[in-house]
């Protein structure tokens, strides 16, 4: 009898310290509770933070630990968001049951945040962490330097974004259309019925680390900023070259260096436009020579200021 009492204390004492511990983490909704607990994966490019690149932090949905940092996070056009660098400690790897990939999970909670990969050449540190967004919960650095977007036209966009990717300060480069009359245009649309869109790339940047004159002066230095009608063997109206500004400031910048490039005797025919709606473009356009492992066959860096 002393011996059933003893054990039936031990059973109510574990219960009670199982539901503390249930009690210490956020509630969960059940899609939330697929992905965390029972390490599912949610649908490719539906989580809010794919295409997402505010300053803060991002922490574990279940526990609130912090698990990355907005300056890590980088445009893979995998559909899921992905880091090159984690907060230290922060992470746990384990192999996956499939025996095959590494999987990653809170090292405070144990909530299932996704999966490891390297080899991939996608950034320097040649590593991604692919992350569930439902596993995620950002916190906005609302003192931090807030990253900008700036848009360029010149050319067919995937030379553009090969650039612009790879220069320090630029989070992201997002191939797109913008300037014309038909709301979230195809690439058949952009190329065969006269919409008016251009061929433009979505660059968002942080602007403590390249400014704007920065930019402009790579996209003038990229493409031929003389040629009218299209750009190398492109020809046709959407791969006009243009910078669409957002502000008087972007532009007097613009104007600024069109002057100089003038003085040096170059025709410049690139036109300055006002932003407008920005159309992201399909997902096979986003990387293209990344995901060919190609270069760029009609954007060639010249220097020119």
């Amino acid at each position: 009898m002393i011996i059933f009492i003893g054990l039936l204390l031990i059973l109510l004492a574990n219960s009670k310290e199982v539901n503390m511990g249930k009690n210490l983490y956020n509630e969960l909704l059940a899609e939330e509770e697929r992905v965390i607990i029972h390490k599912g994966t949610e649908r490719p490019f539906s989580g809010k933070y794919n295409n997402f690149f505010k300053n803060g932090t991002y922490h574990c949905k279940r526990c609130d630990a912090p698990l990355y940092r907005s300056q890590d996070k980088f445009s893979s056009t995998c559909g899921w968001p992905s880091f090159d660098d984690e907060i230290k400690e922060k992470i746990r790897k384990e192999m996956d049951v499939d025996g095959i990939r590494t999987e990653i999970l809170c090292a405070n909670c144990g909530a299932h945040l996704g999966h490891i990969f390297t080899g991939e050449k996608l950034t320097e540190k040649d590593v991604r962490h692919c992350v569930n967004s439902l596993s995620l919960k950002f916190v906005e650095e609302t003192n931090a330097t807030q990253n900008e977007k700036a848009y360029f036209a010149g050319g067919c966009f995937w030379g553009v974004e090969y650039h612009f990717e790879r220069k320090e300060g630029v989070i992201s480069a997002i191939s797109g259309y913008m300037g014309g009359t038909q709301e979230n245009p195809s690439y058949q649309d952009v190329c065969y019925k006269n919409t008016g869109h251009l061929e433009v790339v979505e660059v968002t940047y942080n602007p403590s680390k390249v400014s704007y004159e920065t930019l402009a002066k790579l996209f003038f230095e990229i493409h031929d900023p003389e040629q009218a009608n299209g750009q190398g063997p492109d020809i046709g109206e959407q791969y006009t070259s243009a910078i669409f500004y957002n502000n008087d400031s972007e532009k007097e910048i613009a104007e600024k260096l069109i002057e100089i490039l003038e003085t040096k005797g170059y025709t410049v025919v690139t036109r300055l436009m006002p932003s407008d709606t920005f159309w992201r473009a399909e997902e096979y356009h986003q990387d293209y020579y990344k995901k060919n492992k190609s270069r760029p066959y009609c954007h060639v860096y010249q220097k020119r200021f």
